[in-house]
């Protein structure tokens, strides 16, 4: 008997309040940033592509920057356990599935750690069965949904029971100490990063985007391009302005490959959801992938509206192509991060 295809047939999502990106400018990081650095860091906030993001804990109402790592972590479970748990329930009321129906529950998260995990606690919250099995994925960063879906994929494949994958991460937690020096890359992920939660329900068959398959590729070579480091005061980002230039070495050759075996080309996806890590990424692939401006919207619309949210974003993108009125039959996802690492996955409208 031949399985049934692995099939996202629910997603949920759940943001807390947003703030305009000239609100976080002019109440809270205009002062943050040092004088000598100010000029540069109005810049690169005005031309983030971001209109609006999200956070849990904001500066303009509590700052965060000099607190320990413990209270961070601490006001991490206070903060996503909630936000999870929206989620994940609407996501199972999408795909019209009880949490008991439940096999696999998956966790990604970089932006916190807790023992027990939000795998745990969500399952007792929600009721799930003692049975049913957890998997916890940290500190891959903003790709994370993409080996997450092929977990829950490989799993839904081999035991014909369905899966819950849920991506949370509260970036708002780590912003860092007022610089007392010019630090480019500190500017750049404060200009960029929002929290958010995305939940995604795969069942074997039925209705809904088929995972065809899942693929990545990793350039250990440049490891030191992105880093997430924990430190006394939160996480801390590194983030290379080489990021771009490793991205079109390889994502061309990772997404012809991806298609290639599915007798397909780049002209046979109508949804492209790529992880807007920033513009000169989604400006990269587009140019690497030769697409169109209307190809690239999605990406585009959720960095305005959302920033980056790092591991939920891709979800958040295919949760807007699969609204449209009209939605794409296949999906084309492109997530990027530590590594450095570049992964793809293959959705067929089902």
């Amino acid at each position: 008997m031949v399985a049934a295809a692995a099939t996202v047939a629910g997603i949920g999502l759940a943001l807390p309040p947003a703030a305009k990106q000239t609100d976080l400018w002019e109440s809270y990081f205009r002062e943050h940033f040092p004088a000598s650095a100010r000029s540069l860091a109005e810049r690169i906030f005005a031309h983030s592509g971001v209109d609006t993001r999200q956070a849990c804990v904001s500066p303009m109402i509590e700052d965060v920057s000099d607190w320990s790592t413990a209270k961070r972590m601490q006001r991490y479970l206070v903060e996503a356990l909630p936000l999870g748990k929206e989620a994940v329930s609407r996501a199972l009321t999408d795909a019209d599935l009880s949490i008991n129906e439940i096999g696999l529950f998956a966790v990604c998260s970089c932006t916190g750690y807790v023992t027990p995990g939000l795998d745990i606690l969500l399952s007792r919250d929600l009721g799930m069965a003692p049975d049913t099995q957890r998997l916890f994925i940290g500190h891959m960063g903003c790709y994370a949904a993409l080996p997450g879906l092929g977990a829950v994929g490989d799993y839904v494949t081999a035991r014909g029971r369905p899966a819950l994958l849920l991506c949370a991460e509260l970036t708002s937690l780590h912003i860092q100490p007022a610089a007392t020096r010019f630090d480019t890359q500190q500017i750049v992920a404060h200009a960029l990063f929002s929290d958010a939660a995305a939940a995604v329900v795969v069942r074997p068959g039925g209705s809904g985007y088929a995972l065809a398959e899942v693929v990545s590729v990793t350039d250990t070579a440049t490891a030191d391009h992105m880093t997430w480091d924990v430190t006394d005061l939160g996480f801390r980002m590194g983030l290379s302005p080489k990021v771009p230039n490793v991205l079109a070495q390889h994502v061309r050759g990772l997404v012809d490959g991806l298609l290639s075996r599915h007798g397909l080309t780049r002209g046979d996806v109508d949804g492209w959801a790529v992880h807007p890590g920033g513009p000169r990424i989604l400006n990269v692939v587009e140019r690497e992938l030769e697409l169109t401006a209307e190809d690239m919207a999605a990406s585009r619309e959720t960095l305005a509206e959302n920033g980056n949210c790092s591991s939920p974003t891709v979800l958040l993108i295919v949760e807007r192509l699969r609204r449209r009125v009209n939605p794409p039959e296949r999906i084309v996802t492109l997530a990027f991060g530590p590594g450095l690492t570049l992964y793809a996955s293959l959705l067929v409208r089902s």
